[in-house]
């Protein structure tokens, strides 16, 4: 069981100042420590404060090392939005048991959980939201190698609950403003730093929905919405580039989703995890689960980490609080990691190869999940 406490983000600390390894000078211990698996940290802080204090406080050395030596793993940005803000606070989550949250810096503009998330790399992009109730322009960038935020070009249109999603090097947003902009659908070359974002023709008779999740799926940006999903297809003639989700795919996806291995899963209304072939057009329940997680009724969430199919989900605190207002000043988020495979007929099986329960200490209770994607670091 791991625990955070949300924090600012604080000046680089002293403690990665040559007491790491003793007659070692600090940027090489920290190199060699860069050479070992993540999945081996949480033994190492508890060797001593200095290393506590580099991988579970100020990874920021760290995680830059592992970039330039090549070593990076995925890891998972999760943001909560408490009762009482309408802004989300962010954390990072090493998809390993027993390893504390990062808390997170807040994004400069303070938007709501109305806005959408999309990964390139190891930057996060954070689209749209509101502030104080009007819709915004504003494209926020997040390094969780530094810590730090930066403003991004600022959108065509202002929008909230957009389709956004990173396909081959290009952000993609769709919906989310009025349907009369010509700015309805839009997208950003991102490995250009001075560009800014274009026009993506669209037919007027598809724009007006209210979108409900979004993915990219065999080289297609594909959203879920209210009144039937899209597809759209970035490599064909404008003409030809949207077209309405099959049917079959359109009534399975319900929101929250996530890519693996070519497969799309979602989840339905009775908490079962399921799993769209587009070579079939067909959707398969993910069998062998019912024993191992419950079933996910609301506030469950979905993502890639790593090739495995990662469950995230608002739990209950098992333990005793030790007065009352304990109970009301914590969250208890569960996570668990499936590996899926193909058996005979297209089905799908399951199996829970790691989960772990996260104790986020002094958040409201009734805190919701509102986004939660994983990248590169």
């Amino acid at each position: 069981m791991s625990a955070a406490t949300p924090t600012s983000s604080p000046d680089l600390p002293e403690v990665t100042r040559g007491s790491l390894i003793p007659a070692l000078p600090d940027d090489l211990a920290i190199h060699c420590i860069a050479l070992l698996p993540r999945a081996a940290h949480p033994s190492l802080a508890l060797v001593s404060r200095a290393f506590h204090a580099l991988l579970c406080c100020h990874p920021e050395r760290l995680l830059a090392a592992r970039h330039c030596l090549r070593l990076a793993e995925p890891h998972i940005l999760l943001s909560l939005r408490p009762p009482n803000s309408a802004s989300p606070l962010f954390f990072l989550l090493l998809p390993q048991p027993g390893w504390p949250p990062l808390p997170l810096p807040p994004p400069p503009v303070p938007v709501s959980s109305s806005s959408s998330v999309a990964v390139d790399g190891a930057r996060l992009f954070l689209v749209g939201g509101s502030v104080s109730g009007v819709p915004s322009p504003s494209v926020q960038i997040l390094d969780p190698r530094t810590r730090s935020w930066s403003i991004g070009p600022r959108l065509s249109s202002p929008r909230e609950f957009a389709a956004v999603v990173a396909l081959s090097g290009v952000l993609f947003v769709a919906g989310g403003c009025v349907p009369s902009s010509p700015y309805w659908a839009e997208s950003l070359n991102l490995s250009s730093p001075d560009a800014k974002w274009s026009l993506v023709p669209s037919p007027p008779h598809f724009r007006e929905k209210w979108m409900h999740g979004s993915a990219s799926l065999a080289g297609k940006v594909l959203a879920v919405a209210d009144r039937g999903g899209l597809a759209y297809d970035p490599a064909a003639p404008p003409g030809e580039a949207w077209a309405p989700v099959s049917p079959i795919l359109d009534m399975g996806w319900k929101g929250r989703a996530a890519v693996v291995g070519g497969i799309l899963y979602s989840y339905d209304y009775l908490g079962q995890v399921k799993g769209y072939d587009p070579d079939t057009d067909s959707w398969s329940e993910v069998e062998g689960l019912e024993q191992e997680l419950p079933k996910f009724l609301c506030g469950a969430t979905l993502a890639n980490v790593g090739g495995l199919l990662y469950l995230v989900w608002e739990g209950k605190w098992k333990g005793k609080a030790q007065g009352k207002g304990e109970a009301r000043s914590m969250v208890v988020i569960d996570w668990a990691a499936i590996e899926v495979t193909k058996a005979e007929e297209g089905r799908l099986r399951g199996k829970v190869v790691s989960r772990d329960t996260i104790v986020f200490m002094d958040m409201p209770k009734g805190s919701a999940i509102t986004h939660c994607i994983a990248l590169e670091l």
